[in-house]
């Protein structure tokens, strides 16, 4: 899987409201009503990242949930990142 350039990502974003390119991934944090409501998007985030055999780096804070897609064996964002990030949004 090839690495996207800056341009492919910037493209990319346009159409991902909330998304932002960080630490060579693809980042947004969403924000719920509380505890319950965060953990239930993360179990429903679960399926499709099995499905895809790409997993989010997760962080749970409450009613927060801090979702990263990178593809670690690339070193950068993939076009699998776009793709999971587009499923988090669906998810949410």
């Amino acid at each position: 899987m090839a690495l996207l350039t800056r341009a492919q990502i910037d493209e990319a974003l346009t159409g991902l409201p909330g998304w932002r390119f960080e630490r060579d991934g693809l980042v947004k944090l969403f924000t719920f009503d509380g505890f319950p409501e965060a953990v239930a998007f993360v179990n429903r985030l679960v399926p499709g990242s099995e499905a895809a055999d790409h997993h989010p780096d997760l962080a749970i804070s409450y009613r927060r949930v801090t979702v990263m897609f990178t593809t670690h064996s690339e070193g950068g964002v993939t076009n699998r990142d776009i793709d999971g990030a587009h499923l988090a949004d669906q998810c949410a």
